[in-house]
């Protein structure tokens, strides 16, 4: 028979409902279910109430299944969100944003007066609305734009002020990885100093102690050759370009940092990725780690000549 079901509205798609085979979280059966949509879409019907699980709504992304329950979505809202540039996103909660920021985007817009510059926050501005006009992002710390890797955002202004308040004991692991010029001797190191700002912005050490930021860097050589060192950096103070001034005080500036004494550009960008970022989560106190890979291109300055 073709007989129309009354209840159901013209042009608009009857739901459909699947059966779960096996235990896992909501999120990840959609992406399975939904596999023609992009992340961005599958994350907005959740948000919008477009899903319900055993005839109940259900919004949170970490919602555990069971097999036999009946998970059913309407799919009449979709509309695919506009792609990231240069930002891919590791975790999303109620809570925080994790994503990995690619060199040349700015974490948030300089204030010059460039209403629609491209950042890494008004993109994520833009997706977080995607799923609710009044949703906003906070910034919680920044990545320099010549320099990639994991950042953090937070969802509301509670969390932003208390992970910032906090920032100390909260953050466990800062790991970044230093293209640098020259062959650093020592296999490892730590550097102290105090820092200091300009007039023209520009952070440099004091050479009197205790005047300025106290500032602590440790290192280690990955790689080295007598032209190239590829470091691993840990941070135990979050300074301003305190690592880059840090690598110009110890003779190994930054490649293609400028700024602080680079005279080379080998790969085309500044040298230097936020490789781990490991933190208590602001609301469950669950310990959180991101780790992204070294950049393949840190690793091209040396394919000339042997590690050491």
């Amino acid at each position: 028979m073709n007989k129309r079901n009354s209840h159901t509205p013209k042009n608009t798609a009857e739901p459909k409902q699947y059966t779960v085979k096996e235990p896992e979280e909501l999120l990840r059966f959609l992406l399975n279910t939904l596999s023609n949509l992009g992340r961005n879409s599958v994350k907005a019907i959740l948000s919008r109430g477009q899903v319900a699980v055993n005839g109940k709504v259900e919004t949170r992304y970490n919602c555990q299944l069971h097999p036999g329950q009946i998970v059913t979505i309407r799919r009449e809202k979709i509309v695919e969100a506009p792609p990231l540039i240069g930002l891919k996103i590791l975790h999303e909660d109620d809570d925080v944003i994790v994503v990995q920021k690619e060199a040349g985007l700015l974490s948030i817009s300089s204030g010059k007066g460039i209403e629609n510059e491209l950042t890494a926050y008004r993109q994520l501005m833009e997706h977080v609305r995607q799923a609710n006009s009044n949703n906003r992002i906070f910034i919680v710390h920044r990545l320099d734009r010549d320099t990639s890797g994991v950042m953090m955002f937070a969802k509301s202004e509670k969390i932003q002020q208390a992970l910032q308040n906090s920032w100390k004991d909260s953050v466990h692991e800062r790991v970044y990885v230093a293209l640098v010029e020259g062959a650093v001797k020592k296999a490892e190191g730590t550097i102290s100093s105090w820092l200091k700002e300009s007039a023209t912005l520009k952070m440099y050490s004091s050479r009197h102690p205790g005047d300025g930021q106290h500032a602590v860097t440790h290192y280690k050589v990955i790689t080295a050759d007598r032209h190239f060192s590829l470091l691993e950096v840990r941070l135990e103070t979050g300074r301003k370009n305190q690592i880059r001034v840090h690598m110009q005080d110890i003779g190994h500036p930054i490649v293609g940092d400028k700024k602080y004494g680079s005279k080379t550009k080998p790969i085309g960008r500044m040298g230097l990725h936020a490789r781990v970022l490991s933190f208590a989560h602001p609301t469950t106190g669950k310990l959180m780690r991101f780790e992204t890979d070294i950049p393949k291109s840190f690793y091209q300055p040396f394919r000339s000549t042997p590690a050491k």
